[in-house]
């Protein structure tokens, strides 16, 4: 039985927000995989530049694996490019109800400038183009879930709503 409700989407999209968010008024646990990973290994930054994307999806995919086999369930906010391994894909689709939040790559772009943090895959300084040929690269892979949220022009508690309109109706309730 699916224990866990995955928010996926692309980097900056909103899944650490809104997860924190949903957890809290739902009463449920949060998990973010890449807080996992940088407790565990350091920055994201520091990690690519260290030990390049190969060592940080080998991290992410064992933070992944860590969380759906605990002992309780809850919500969790995956990485952008948490869904790049099958492995995972594969992990989430058997352990977890997997939610795509769906933000426009301008979106992406408009809130990748505002903050400060480093997006390795983007390089130094991120542009639309990137985000866009990285967001359709992944887009499958994003799509293939089990409810879209279209939260492009959708405030935080739209997006929120969304979700727990879409839980009510496939009566869905994590066994956490």
């Amino acid at each position: 039985m699916k224990r866990h409700l995955a928010l996926i989407g692309f980097m900056a999209a909103g899944k650490s927000t809104i997860g924190r968010r949903l957890a809290r008024e739902l009463g449920w646990a949060f998990f973010d995989t890449d807080a996992f990973v940088v407790r565990a290994h350091g920055t994201v930054a520091a990690i690519f530049d260290r030990e390049g994307e190969a060592a940080f999806r080998r991290y992410e995919h064992e933070a992944i694996a860590h969380v759906l086999a605990g002992p309780i369930g809850g919500v969790i906010a995956l990485g952008g490019g948490a869904l790049t391994l099958v492995e995972n894909r594969a992990m989430l689709a058997a352990h977890a109800h997997r939610v795509f939040l769906k933000a426009s790559p301008e979106q992406i772009f408009a809130r990748v400038r505002r903050n400060r943090k480093r997006r390795p895959l983007l390089g130094e300084r991120p542009t639309i183009e990137r985000i866009r040929e990285l967001y359709e690269a992944r887009l499958a892979d994003y799509s293939a879930v089990d409810h879209i949220v279209e939260a492009r022009k959708m405030s935080d508690r739209e997006v929120l709503d969304d979700i727990l309109q879409w839980l009510r109706k496939n009566e869905i309730a994590l066994q956490c």
